[in-house]
Parts: structure tokens; sequence; C-alpha cells
């Protein structure tokens, strides 16, 4: 059976599996191409597949196809998900996190508590994987994208859900800062203060005299 990286993704994390696939198992380029197991050749970078469909004319389907970021192909031979709980991976290349956009926001706050750094995000529009899976891969840092049609059809994704792809060596520094941020008030879930009552008590139980 053929399957869409976006299914791979999604019975690892729905159903628990750990799966292992090559090329031979992916329905086309398009999915193979984003984690390294395609070459971004002639025929995926002319955008027919996409044009008339996602994108109103070739030069548009062709540049989005150019936008894509995926990983470098030949460096890898197969492609292995599975839970991060389940322990089958000892040391996985990306961690791939679902959360809402509250859960989102608060992971970055925790990711950038100590050696700040401004991260900016990609949309490429359909295969939004490339802004997740593929560029973690191909830049080694965390990489947050609104998951795309097809992740939502084929892997389950919900529609209030966004995706961060992470190399596994930032996790111990969002835990950290997790923690820190608990310890001074600031949790998930994000309570609501209210649409017309003064900020100034909250605001002074975070800042203080500052």
């Amino acid at each position: 059976m053929k399957l869409a990286t976006d299914q791979v993704v999604g019975q690892s994390r729905w159903l628990g599996y750990t799966i292992a696939i090559t090329m031979e198992n992916l329905v086309g380029p398009q999915c193979g191409a984003v984690v390294g197991l395609h070459p971004r050749d002639e025929g995926f970078l002319s955008g027919q597949m996409f044009n008339g469909v996602w994108y109103g004319d070739l030069e548009s389907s062709a540049r989005h196809q150019r936008e894509m970021a995926c990983a470098p192909f030949g460096e890898y031979e197969a492609l292995v998900v599975s839970p991060l709980t389940s322990g089958r991976i000892d040391n996985p290349d990306i961690c791939l996190i679902y959360g809402t956009p509250g859960q989102m926001i608060t992971l970055m706050n925790g990711l950038q508590y100590r050696n700040y750094k401004k991260y900016t995000f990609t949309c490429v529009g359909e295969s939004a994987c490339a802004d997740s899976w593929g560029n973690a891969l191909l830049t080694g840092e965390p990489s947050l994208s609104i998951p795309c049609y097809a992740e939502r059809k084929f892997g389950g994704v919900q529609d209030d859900e966004l995706l961060v792809a992470l190399p596994p060596s930032y996790l111990p520094q969002i835990v950290e800062g997790l923690a820190a941020l608990s310890r001074n008030g600031l949790r998930y879930p994000i309570p609501n203060h209210g649409l017309d009552k003064s900020p100034l008590a909250s605001l002074a139980q975070s800042y203080g005299g500052k």
C-alpha cells in the first residue's frame, strides 16, 4: 500500500505505531522530496502536478515547488516515525509537536526564556510539511507551521492545531523555560482576564514594581 507522509506521521501520532518507509512506500515525489528520499528533479520543480489545482498558472505552481524547504537528497535512505513517549527511537533527527495556538506560543516563550532568539516562520501554502519537517531537517532549527490541507485530510491534524518541528536538542531548553515561566505565574491554559476590567492588578502580579 502506498502512503502519504502525512498518514505515516498520523498513524504514529494517533495509533502509536512505529513505522519505517522508503521512497517505494510513498505515493509520489512530493512527499519523498520533503524528507530527502526523492531528488528535487526537473519533474518535481516543473510544478505541473499542482498547476490548475492549488495554483492558477504553471509559473506560480513551479515557484511553489522551488520555495519548498526539503531535506538534502542522498543523506537519508529511509524514514522512521515513532511516538516520542515510546522510546523506540533513541535519538531522532527531529521531533514533531502538535498543539493549539495558545500551547504553541507558550512553548515558544519557554524556548526563548534563555538565549533569546527571534524566530521567523514561513508559509509555503499547500505542502506545508516543507515549512515544518523539511525546514527543520534542512536548517536544524525549530520551525513552526500551519498544517496544510493534506495534513488535515490524510494525517488527522485537527482544525485548531499548529505544528512545530525541532531537533530534540531544543527540548531541555524548552522544558527549563516553561518551568521558569510557571514559577512566574505564566502558565497554560492562559486565564482570560476580561475585556472590560483594568489589567493593572494582573500586570502588577507579573511585573511588580518594574
